[in-house]
């Protein structure tokens, strides 16, 4: 049906100007296809757009999206199809070929050409939406891909709905294809690539409250992704066709990744369910080329050549690939002898069905039918409706496999057993639904602790399907929501929120004896003190917030992850003379380092822990000497809820948060949907947007905002409104 649409629009690039779209109503013709559109900003920013088709959402979406941040959008699709070298330089390379081991230019086109009819007009409508705004802004300069095409939408990228394709190795992909060798096995008996435990954790919180926890009577949910800041604007989406989702968006997303409609509320979490599998490959060269050891046969090895372009200088040069593939997926890397492939989730067609489709249901039930494509294989799922139903989902895309097999580590691919025997059935898997204590938490977190005495039990299900351990956040969670009651928006928030640190109220009191049996400086006599006397609650006034933080961090460099204190109180060690003695002597390293660092010890947390945004840039530079806003926020690694990622950046002693709480809600169904909430900085990208800042205050503060989301209360807070290609301000 549009088969014509490319080159209708390669015609319009050159025509004149005299044949720039003109726009009648809220209606405007673009690449030979009329679009019924209207934005309405409200006094936030926040972009709603109505449209009388699906599609004519899906162009107004991207639309906005790229007014607010163009150049995030265009990243993302940069890096997801193969090309970030074009931009970054030649070090990008192998993060390019790993994408095109998973899906070429020409594969992604082949998907495209397989989607309904109607996924594919919210294809095109996607693609249009960008061309437009690059039409109508001539001053932003396209860097990479000049002309966006429908089938872009195959691919996908973090925070989304495929693979996580990041978990594998680019060093592994380069030492195999560049230098012919092989890498030792990790730690952890493979070849991927695992989080830091001493690094700040990805995540997201998902919390559900029933109908018998609320003051009235309706279910609640708590969406509070921990991602990089800025990483998701907050939009409001509307069509005459059922569509009038709320929430955050990953940038060059045409569906709400996490949010609510009217009837309906999810909240992503990121999964630890093993949905990755590497196979090693017993491969043999011939005459014919390479061929691999499948049971008794031999099997052809997949190859391809391709050619990638990278930027040197002024220059793009290009460099020379030719990758291989099994039935198990394509190699990846080597492990002693042996070629492996690394097999992830990868149907994009159907990925994006379940991830639009979710955003228009109207009970549980039809989200439960949903789940059935079982296309999202990295997150768990929290999820309330206006029925009053409480839900959760352990993963969703989750592979059966032999039980008699560890799939932690690499599996022999030349044994038939190990092959995937398809995908469990929701059913099979770990969920949720309405349990006897009235909540539900995912934090991240193992799902056996994630409904109380109601959680599902460890021994039902095979150890690869639930192999999350518990965290701090996740005792944190249960621990504040056995005791809520009567919950509204503004207590719901105040739970999210609590203050409490888990982790320092097994750690400090450990290291307030150890210095009160071993002694210390006079230093380490006053840093006790305050210790003793503290609440373990972050503040931005609090110096033993301050002194916590960094004798922990110095505590984990000396001894081991405080990880080990998730499912005890206390370690043996602690009574130990000489481990206590240890314990002080890093206490007073703490307290010279901070004197250093920031003149003295007794610094009060906000004073130290920053929220600073100094331009719009991706890769932001932080300052000292420049304005900053105090934060009492701690990090998640320490089972804070609400996570204030900070670290010292380069050229800066002060901690500068860049990730963790940053778009949050709390929603209430019933007969109307009521929400609040909260973005980390604001909605635009731009410096000079009075957007820009203007929640930077009120996300320090936790001062959430109200969401319009009925019309006549966006209409009551509008700010702007326009057809796209007539508004009147720039940002």
């Amino acid at each position: 049906m549009r088969k014509n649409l490319t080159f209708l629009f390669l015609v319009s690039l050159v025509m004149s100007s005299s044949c720039k779209p003109v726009s009648t109503s809220n209606a405007l013709e673009w690449n030979g296809k009329t679009y019924d559109v209207e934005i309405i900003r409200d006094d936030f920013g926040v972009p709603h757009i109505y449209g009388k088709t699906d599609a004519d959402a899906v162009f107004g979406l991207l639309y906005a999206q790229c007014e607010d941040d163009f150049r995030r959008v265009e990243r993302n699709y940069v890096w997801a199809s193969g090309r970030l070298a074009e931009l970054e330089g030649q070090g990008a390379i192998f993060s390019d070929l790993r994408a095109n081991l998973y899906m070429t230019e020409a594969e992604a086109k082949a998907a495209y050409e397989t989607a309904p009819d109607w996924l594919k007009e919210l294809c095109v409508a996607f693609a249009d939406g960008i061309n437009f705004y690059l039409n109508q802004h001539p001053e932003v300069e396209a860097q990479v891909i000049k002309t966006y095409e429908p089938w872009l939408t195959m691919y996908f990228f973090e925070g989304s709905i495929g693979g996580d394709i990041e978990q594998i190795s680019t060093r592994r992909i380069q030492a195999f294809y560049e230098d012919q060798k092989a890498l030792a096995y990790s730690e952890y008996g493979d070849g991927l690539v695992h989080p830091d435990p001493y690094e700040e954790p990805k995540g997201s919180n998902g919390i559900a409250v029933s109908g018998e926890m609320t003051e009235s009577g309706n279910a609640m949910l708590l969406i509070n992704p921990h991602t990089s800041f800025y990483f998701r604007p907050e939009v409001h989406v509307v069509s005459e066709e059922g569509l009038n989702a709320y929430g955050a968006v990953t940038w060059g997303q045409f569906f709400v990744y996490q949010g609510f409609n009217e009837k309906t509320g999810w909240i992503h979490t990121s999964t630890r369910v093993d949905f990755i599998d590497e196979f090693k490959e017993e491969v043999s060269e011939t005459t014919d080329g390479f061929q691999y050891k499948y049971g008794d046969e031999q099997r052809a090895v997949q190859s391809q050549t391709i050619s990638l372009k990278y930027r040197e200088g002024e220059q793009l040069k290009e460099k020379e690939f030719t990758f291989y593939r099994t039935h198990h997926g394509p190699i990846t890397h080597q492990l002693d002898d042996y070629w492996v492939a690394t097999k992830i989730n990868w149907d994009p067609v159907n990925a994006l069905i379940q991830s639009f489709s979710r955003t228009k249901l109207a009970n549980y039930q039809e989200f439960r039918k949903m789940m059935d494509i079982r296309t999202n294989s990295s997150n768990n799922t929290v999820f309330a409706d206006s029925e009053g139903n409480i839900a959760y989902f352990h993963g969703n895309f989750i592979p059966k496999r032999d039980p008699n097999l560890d799939y932690s580590m690499p599996v022999d691919g030349f044994d038939p057993a190990t092959d995937w025997k398809g995908l469990h059935e929701v059913d099979e898997t770990i969920t949720i639904l309405n349990p006897g204590t009235g909540w539900i938490q995912n934090c991240n977190s193992t799902p056996f602790t994630a409904a109380g005495d109601f959680s599902p039990k460890r021994e039902d299900y095979p150890v690869y399907m639930a192999p999350d351990s518990e965290n701090f956040r996740g005792i944190h969670a249960v621990s504040v929501l056995r005791k809520a009651s009567n919950l509204n928006l503004d207590s719901f928030i105040e739970l999210a929120y609590d203050p409490t640190i888990p982790a320092f109220e097994r750690l400090i009191p450990a290291v307030v004896e150890a210095a009160e049996k071993q002694g210390g400086s006079e230093e380490v006599e006053q840093a006790i003190a305050v210790l003793k006397d503290w609440n373990f609650q972050t503040s931005k006034e609090s110096v033993a917030m301050s002194l916590a933080h960094f004798y922990a961090m110095n505590y984990q460099s000396e001894f081991r992850n405080l990880n080990q204190l998730v499912e005890v109180e206390s370690l043996p060690e602690f009574a130990d003379p000489s481990y206590q003695k240890r314990m002080v002597e890093v206490l007073d390293f703490t307290l010279n380092k901070m004197n250093e660092d920031f003149g003295t010890w007794n610094t009060p947390w906000g004073e130290i822990n920053r929220f600073q945004r100094l331009s719009g840039d991706i890769d932001l530079k932080y300052d000292d000497d420049q304005p900053y806003i105090p934060i009492g926020l701690a990090s998640g690694r320490w089972g804070a809820l609400a996570s204030y990622g900070a670290s010292a950046k380069e050229g800066a002693k002060r901690l500068y948060g860049s990730s963790g709480n940053s778009f949050v809600a709390v929603v209430e169904f019933g007969d109307k949907v009521k929400a609040k909430s909260m973005l980390a900085g604001g909605e635009s990208g731009h410096p000079d947007s009075p957007h820009f800042l203007d929640q930077a205050q009120r996300y320090a503060d936790a001062n959430f905002k109200d969401v319009a989301y009925y019309r006549e209360d966006v209409e009551a807070k509008a700010e702007e409104r326009y057809v796209p290609g007539n508004r009147k301000s720039s940002n």
